[in-house]
């Protein structure tokens, strides 16, 4: 892992956000892209937030891209371009919890303070044979209790990413490798033949579905694209007009319906250009993208906060979500 051969405050802390919700063998490539174009904290904080959701798009969960340009900014305004050092002085950044203060805090600056993440709640849950659900706020806060006292007598560094490793690669979710593990001799979970049983993870509820409708609109050579509001999902992001399907709505109405009051325009919605599908962390989507023509009105932004016109050739210059990009790239090889 790149940021493990030059553990420097701020490559850990790009790591360690970026690693949020996201595994390593995705984040490696974005991490090394995100560094070559931001290679300090002080670019980072005087680029634009255009170009790093440019930089940071497919990685999913934007929040994270838009808190670390935040927090950059305000390291540098506010503290002379020095990241805090401890956990309660991290937690002050926009973007930083309890897990990722800790894993910073103490791979790199060695405060002997545990990280719980989903890994290490595996381990221990299996290790001390708890029995209660693994995503209860309390099983987390034991389990960190519990770790204190040990992890101020080693270093702290090294204990956290061990452990961290250990449920990455020995202690998995399913068929664990309790043969190789060195905590299998004290693991209550191994001894008593219930890796399977445990953590305690409790079913979630069935992932809800949305049908989208957008329209690539054309005037004279240009398509229109719109910007997401920075405060909501997918903040800051650009995207083709368009919105939900409403109960008794063919596609092509909610295509016009949206558009019209998105954009104010009035358009002709033609064929079908694309059917994506896509998963986000608590909800799927299946967006249409209908090819559609400009027939009166000017575009002012309503929900969104700016439209622009552009060629199909600028595209790759706006960050898109991962859904749209799929319909920008089409575009791009007409």
């Amino acid at each position: 892992m790149p940021w493990r051969a030059d553990p420097s405050p701020y490559k850990v802390w790009i790591s360690e956000v970026m690693l949020q919700q996201t595994q390593v063998v995705t984040v490696i490539p974005y991490f090394d892209r995100f560094l070559a174009a931001f290679p300090t904290l002080e670019s980072l904080a005087a680029a634009d937030l255009h170009d790093v959701l440019r930089r940071w798009e497919g990685l999913g969960y934007y929040s994270r891209a838009r808190n670390l340009h935040k927090a950059a900014q305000q390291i540098v305004s506010e503290q002379a371009g020095r990241i805090p050092q401890t956990v309660q002085g991290l937690r002050e950044l926009p973007g930083i919890g309890p897990y990722t203060a800790a894993a910073i805090a103490s791979i790199a600056f060695g405060e002997p303070v545990p990280c719980v993440d989903g890994n290490v709640l595996r381990v221990f849950s299996r290790f001390w044979g708890i029995e209660e659900p693994i995503r209860d706020r309390k099983v987390a806060d034991a389990i960190a209790a519990r770790l204190a006292p040990l992890i101020r007598k080693v270093n702290p560094s090294w204990f956290n990413q061990a452990v961290m490793e250990t449920g990455a690669l020995i202690c998995r979710p399913h068929q664990p490798l309790c043969t190789q593990c060195l905590l299998a001799r004290q693991c209550v979970a191994f001894k008593t033949g219930r890796t399977s049983e445990l953590p305690v993870v409790l079913r979630q509820s069935t992932i809800p579905h949305q049908t989208i409708a957008v329209g690539v609109i054309w005037k004279r050579g240009r398509i229109l694209i719109a910007r997401r509001q920075e405060a909501g999902m997918l903040g800051g992001l650009w995207e083709f007009p368009g919105g939900k399907q409403e109960k008794g709505e063919t596609l092509e109405q909610t295509a016009a319906r949206e558009i019209h009051e998105e954009t104010g325009l009035t358009v002709r919605v033609g064929e079908i250009m694309a059917v994506v599908k896509h998963a986000y962390s608590h909800f799927r989507i299946t967006l249409t993208a209908f090819r559609c023509t400009w027939v009166k009105g000017t575009a002012r932004p309503k929900s969104a906060t700016a439209l622009k016109w552009i060629s199909p050739a600028a595209l790759n210059d706006y960050p898109f979500p991962r859904a749209n990009r799929k319909i920008a790239e089409l575009l791009r090889k007409q």
